[in-house]
């Protein structure tokens, strides 16, 4: 008679804890879609496929900045044969994504990436545009 009461309190431990995810999950009201990125309206195409820029985007970002600043490479040929000025707030920030808050700082929070530290160097163009008095 013991072992059926410990035995039926480990299966209903195990069963509360292989099922927490799902719990937790519609407690929380989660989703797995991702954030709603607000796209750019002015430019049809970027500088790499959405796939490629969603998996990718920081090993792109890294190789511009370590071939402008160590190889002096300042234009980068996209997949398309378009060319682009390697610089994040002119080139990503100013023609494209033109609001870090609703492109860059959605996904980096849903992903829980801490501030990458692309801002140590950079500024938001559209940060300097609201203190300009």
């Amino acid at each position: 008679m013991r072992d059926r009461v410990l035995i039926a309190v480990a299966l209903l431990l195990f069963v509360s804890l292989a099922t927490y995810p799902v719990w937790h999950a519609a407690y929380a009201k989660t989703t797995t879609a991702g954030p709603q990125l607000k796209l750019p309206q002015q430019s049809k195409s970027c500088v790499a496929p959405v796939a490629f820029m969603r998996a990718s985007h920081m090993k792109l970002l890294t190789d511009w900045r370590e071939g402008a600043v160590r190889e002096h490479r300042l234009n980068y040929t996209s997949y398309d044969g378009k060319k682009y000025r390697v610089h994040l707030s002119a080139t990503c920030l100013g023609e494209c994504h033109t609001n870090k808050a609703e492109f860059c700082d959605r996904c980096h929070t849903y992903a829980a990436v801490s501030g990458p530290y692309c801002w140590d160097c950079h500024v938001d163009p559209a940060s300097v545009a609201r203190r300009t008095p």
